[in-house]
């Protein structure tokens, strides 16, 4: 209902403004005759609904019509209050008008319009200019001001509306870099295990007895086919490897790293706690490379952004699911959309296994990421 008040007040200022013209005309304060004055209250108070559409045709409107109504009936403006009212308000919305230039032709036109009603007005004085002219004036000023702070309050939205569009363009990127990012990885794992069966594969049909020719034939289509693949992933993938990229020639990494990745946060100044609990189980290479780089992106954070003194990963075998958490006790921020990749690209590499991420500060200080997979990678 807010939005509305202003027009409330139009639509009862309306209906004063007729009621009035009727009274008026019947007491012979102004000439009348009563259809057109009641013509030229609609004209002048009308236009003022359309203000939000037309912000300076509305009261520009509103303006011609109180002087073209005085060359009919010269009584009508200056014997009713509806219309000066009218004209009080134009003179606001053409102060608010965050163009000076058209502001201040609102003014102008204004000062022009008081002149002609005076000037028709069979009683007008040259004193009743210049007071309707300071009445006038003095809202044209509120108009400003009051559109001053309308105008920073509106570069301030605009401001943030650019800030959100420009936060959404960068997750947008982010989530694109990550997914290509994981393409190419998943690449190089899948290429690893094809090219250990393609391997395989030759390794066992070279093994035959010549007799076992239905044995190598098949053989050598696995063979074929795991090199086509290969070929075929190459071609696919290569188009997302930057120029100074080149295809991983060792398997990816894995949980069996982490004693590695923990010791290397350890000799850059982190303090690390690693708890394994629960029996280890062989994880599919896409689930286990995502594992790897959960605590990875954990322990980046809380060394270069979170400022962290202490750090402790837990990774716990139980139900079907790998459990994995790193806590620290740093600014609680997590500082994972700070650079890189970020909390955006970790919960894209969790989304693709079916498991669930929770990141955030921890009640009694320093911040922690979570994660769930599945160890089936479903």
């Amino acid at each position: 209902m807010r939005r509305y008040w202003f027009d409330a007040l139009i639509v009862v200022g309306l209906v004063v403004g007729l009621i009035g013209t009727v009274v008026s005309e019947r007491d012979n304060k102004i000439d009348g005759p009563l259809w057109f004055d009641v013509i030229a209250v609609i004209a002048i108070i009308a236009p003022l609904f359309a203000r939000k559409r037309f912000p300076f045709g509305a009261p520009l409107a509103v303006a011609l019509a109180l002087g073209l109504s005085s060359f009919v009936d010269g009584r009508f403006v200056p014997e009713t209050f509806i219309p000066f009212l009218a004209g009080i308000a134009a003179a606001v919305l053409f102060g608010m008008r965050p163009v000076l230039r058209q502001a201040l032709a609102g003014w102008v036109v204004l000062l022009a319009v008081i002149a002609v009603v005076v000037n028709n007005d069979p009683t007008g004085e040259t004193g009743e200019y210049f007071w309707v002219a300071i009445w006038f004036t003095i809202a044209w000023v509120v108009g400003w001001a009051f559109g001053g702070q309308s105008k920073q309050a509106e570069e301030a939205r605009a401001r943030a509306r650019r800030a959100e569009r420009e936060r959404e363009e960068r997750a947008r990127l982010a989530v694109s870099e990550e997914r290509t990012r994981i393409a190419r990885e998943l690449h190089d794992v899948v290429g690893h295990s094809v090219s250990v069966m393609t391997v395989q594969a030759s390794a066992v049909r070279r093994l035959l007895k010549p007799e076992q020719e239905r044995e190598r034939e098949a053989l050598l289509v696995v063979e074929q086919t795991g090199r086509e693949a290969m070929a075929e992933m190459r071609r696919m993938v290569g188009v997302l490897r930057r120029p100074e990229e080149a295809p991983a020639l060792a398997p990816q990494p894995s949980l069996e790293h982490l004693d590695k990745l923990v010791e290397h946060a350890r000799e850059s100044g982190l303090p690390v706690t690693l708890t394994i609990e629960g029996d280890a189980v062989q994880l599919p290479a896409g689930v286990d490379l995502t594992a790897y780089r959960l605590v990875q992106e954990g322990l980046t954070n809380a060394l270069k952004h979170a400022r962290a003194k202490n750090a402790e990963v837990l990774v716990r075998y139980s139900n079907g699911f790998v459990e994995l958490s790193v806590t620290d006790d740093g600014s609680g921020d997590g500082g994972g959309d700070s650079g890189g990749h970020g909390l955006v690209g970790m919960r894209e590499r969790i989304s693709v296994y079916g498991g669930n991420l929770e990141a955030g500060p921890q009640p009694e200080g320093g911040y922690r990421l979570r994660a769930t997979l599945p160890v089936g990678g479903s």
